[in-house]
């Protein structure tokens, strides 16, 4: 007969397969430290010899890393999705620009879409308690750290979509996500009103995904990186318009 007998399985086992689920979740993520050795064995309630052999298959998996003299840390497993000499390449073509801007679009579109209809209570606490921080921060004038937020924002609204694939593709960009960001505001705080804009744009997405309205989350999310796109545009024929008129200037100067 087919049948073998069923053994209870390893704890060993059990502990590598919660950590697999944690890191294929987004909970751990790449880089970060896991507790102590004693800590996590509590945490966990297996002795440290379970332990000891499950982070070793972790390690040989690719999954955890040994750092000498400072613990297990989650290995750097995604990395970035594009190198920095690719990056830089983006950053200073219009075509490859605009492109990434398309893609975020569609990509964070859809995102908001699921986070919408099928993000939990806590996920859409996440996402309005990190949008409050940015109200709190816009008053600082700090680029660097509203930067930050926003990126945090976006990724908060993906997560929430509860697809570890689109979760972990954002995340693998996430360098790429928060240049643009910044690009994006810097181009933006320009504006008069850029910065109020920007507030505004992202507070539409968040009361469209507390409401959950999956049509109104993704068109908000289209409405404002139109908008981004636009300005990016307009800086451009701005800055097109100052070398000329530096030509025009210079050459002035050199009338007699």
């Amino acid at each position: 007969m087919p049948f073998q007998r069923i053994d209870s399985e390893k704890l060993s086992k059990s502990v590598v397969r919660q950590v697999e689920q944690l890191i294929l979740r987004g909970i751990l993520r790449p880089g970060e430290r896991l507790p102590s050795e004693r800590e996590l064995a509590e945490k966990l309630g297996v002795s440290r010899p379970s332990l000891r052999e499950a982070l070793s298959e972790l390690q040989q998996a690719g999954l955890l890393t040994a750092r000498a003299g400072a613990g297990i840390f989650v290995a750097e497993v995604l990395g970035s999705a594009f190198s920095p000499a690719l990056m830089r390449l983006f950053s200073t073509h219009d075509e490859a620009v605009y492109d990434y801007l398309a893609f975020r679009k569609d990509l964070e579109g859809l995102a908001a879409e699921r986070a919408a209809r099928i993000g939990s209570d806590t996920d859409l606490k996440v996402i309005d308690a990190i949008y409050k921080k940015m109200e709190a921060a816009q008053s600082k004038r700090s680029t660097e750290e509203e930067a930050r937020l926003d990126a945090q924002f976006h990724m908060s609204i993906c997560e929430a979509g509860h697809n570890v694939v689109m979760l972990h593709m954002m995340r693998s960009m996430y360098e790429l996500l928060q240049t643009g960001v910044f690009y994006n505001r810097k181009a933006t705080f320009r504006q008069k009103s850029g910065r109020s804009q920007l507030l505004q744009q992202h507070g539409a997405i968040n009361d469209a995904i507390q409401a959950r309205n999956p049509e109104a989350a993704r068109h908000a999310v289209h409405l404002h990186l139109d908008f981004v796109g636009g300005v990016l545009q307009e800086q451009e024929r701005a800055n097109k318009n100052e070398e000329v008129a530096k030509l025009r200037f210079s050459h002035a100067l050199e009338r007699p």
